[in-house]
């Protein structure tokens, strides 16, 4: 089950919450070859002054921390983090240096849910 958490000093419509997250999710099953029905995805929107980066310009911040199974290509992370970058940019008025990702890998098995334990990933 990954988990991407997207932190931000936007203040988003439920609507514009709502195509964000499933922009995200398609996003993230296409680039990582899953599909979308165990993918988790939060949106925290804070105060200007609870976030901050060094090399920020005026305007919002947005960064994504992705909990995601270990194994996938670089290529394919940098593929993900790139389209949820440039979708905040063109879309929400994210200055390009303020738009951050992060990957934290972990082993298949320390991802679950109630009803499963993930598993380790393998590309089909």
């Amino acid at each position: 089950m990954p988990l991407l958490q997207l932190s931000t000093t936007l203040s988003l419509s439920p609507a514009e919450r709502e195509a964000f997250v499933a922009f995200v999710t398609d996003r993230y099953t296409e680039e990582m070859e899953t599909t979308a029905g165990h993918v988790a995805v939060t949106i925290t929107e804070l105060e200007p002054s609870a976030m901050a980066i060094g090399r920020a310009t005026d305007g919002p911040l947005l960064f994504l921390d992705a909990e995601i199974r270990e194994g996938r290509p670089f290529e394919r992370k940098r593929a993900f983090a790139v389209a949820v970058m440039e979708h905040a940019v063109a879309e929400l008025g994210v200055p390009n240096p303020n738009a951050k990702v992060v990957f934290t890998e972990h082993a298949g098995e320390n991802m679950m849910g109630l009803d499963r334990v993930g598993g380790d990933w393998a590309a089909e």
